[in-house]
């Protein structure tokens, strides 16, 4: 595979990166920042080259929030590789209407493909590990919702990470107490996953074997039901609770938050 030299990273909370390691700059780091290295040592490779990597992505966006934000920003900035990453938060809100979701998805897909980038799509992950009825359901919404995200990367010859359905990255130690966003070993995962859909097969880059991402953690001894209880009623205290607040008072969790990396920065890294 070719490597590239502008990477801009596109999306919500998910692609921001919360609760990964901390960087250099006291953020969280996430796939995307671990993505962007994997890609700058590829540059390195080919006549010492450099990447230039912007991350837009901001906590708590809508697809239309990002949209009308982020892409016209990362078409000016002239990227040979976009990872976009939008929707999953307009899934969880009960009214959505799917179909119609997908369409503008589609619509912001095909204006980044018209620039001639390479475009990276993601089927957002079904589930945190939950089970009952509202997990069920959530998950039905998001296989819909992945369905049209495979169909719109056919259409426009976009790269999907399909993790979407992976059950490792289901298993709930994947992911933060709050249920919504993944702990380092995910973002690992993810980060792989990535570099795997875009061709890389250097084991040293993808952090193991191809597929390594696939395989599950270890057994986990059984909790006690009552220590599971007590962590369901803990979540929605301390969650689930203040996201419907926030919800109820038109707010969201990423209004007083900048994106992290607003402009394209030179990462030159050799190994």
């Amino acid at each position: 595979m070719s490597s590239y030299r502008r990477f801009v990273a596109l999306g919500d909370s998910f692609t921001e990166g919360l609760f990964d390691e901390l960087g250099l700059d006291g953020r969280h780091l996430g796939w995307a920042d671990r993505l962007a290295e994997a890609l700058a040592l590829l540059a390195a490779r080919d006549d010492d080259g450099a990447l230039q990597y912007a991350n837009l992505a901001v906590r708590g966006r809508l697809l239309d929030g990002v949209v009308e934000e982020q892409v016209p920003a990362a078409l000016a900035l002239e990227p040979d590789l976009v990872s976009f990453h939008a929707g999953g938060n307009d899934v969880l809100r009960p009214k959505v209407a799917i179909e119609d979701l997908v369409r503008r998805y589609e619509h912001a897909v095909g204006r980044l493909r018209a620039s001639g980038a390479e475009v990276v799509l993601f089927t957002a992950l079904e589930r945190a590990g939950g089970s009952g009825r509202l997990a069920d359901n959530l998950a039905r919404r998001f296989a819909i919702f992945n369905a049209g995200v495979r169909r719109t990367a056919a259409r426009h010859g976009a790269v999907v990470a399909d993790v979407g359905g992976e059950p490792a990255l289901q298993d709930r130690r994947m992911w933060h107490e709050d249920r919504l966003h993944l702990q380092p070993e995910g973002h690992r995962r993810v980060a792989a996953a990535v570099l795997e859909a875009l061709g890389v097969e250097d084991e040293a880059l993808l952090g193991g074997e191809a597929g390594w991402w696939r395989e599950p953690l270890g057994a986990a001894g059984a909790a006690p039901r009552r220590h599971v209880i007590a962590g369901d009623v803990r979540w929605v205290r301390r969650h689930l609770l203040p996201w419907v607040g926030r919800r109820l008072r038109g707010v969201s969790s990423g209004d007083a938050v900048a994106c992290k990396r607003p402009e394209l920065m030179e990462l030159r890294l050799h190994g």
